[in-house]
């Protein structure tokens, strides 16, 4: 890491599990990407989501670290800090 946001310095990158967004499974919705919580393992929306579930994960529980969950895509972004790093 580059040093630019401590939240990422250890950013653990275990394996995420399978399924999509927890809450639009729930009500019946769709996404457009998915993205995981590093902290609790919560699985959510992105932005361009119509109901941004990983967003509001954040707001609600303080979690602030995500990595994506797209096949391919190996980053992870820090809410608070506003700091993208490559994972991969």
């Amino acid at each position: 890491m580059n040093g630019i946001c401590a939240h990422l310095e250890q950013l653990p990158l275990d394996p995420m599990p399978a399924g999509g967004c927890e809450e639009c499974l729930a009500i019946g919705s769709t996404w457009v990407h998915l993205r995981y919580c590093v902290a609790c393992g919560h699985t959510g929306c992105c932005d361009a989501s119509v109901n941004q579930h990983a967003s509001k994960h954040w707001a609600t529980t303080g979690h602030g670290v995500i990595r994506s969950k797209e096949p391919g895509e190996h980053w992870a972004w820090c809410y608070q800090d506003e700091v993208i790093v490559r994972t991969g």
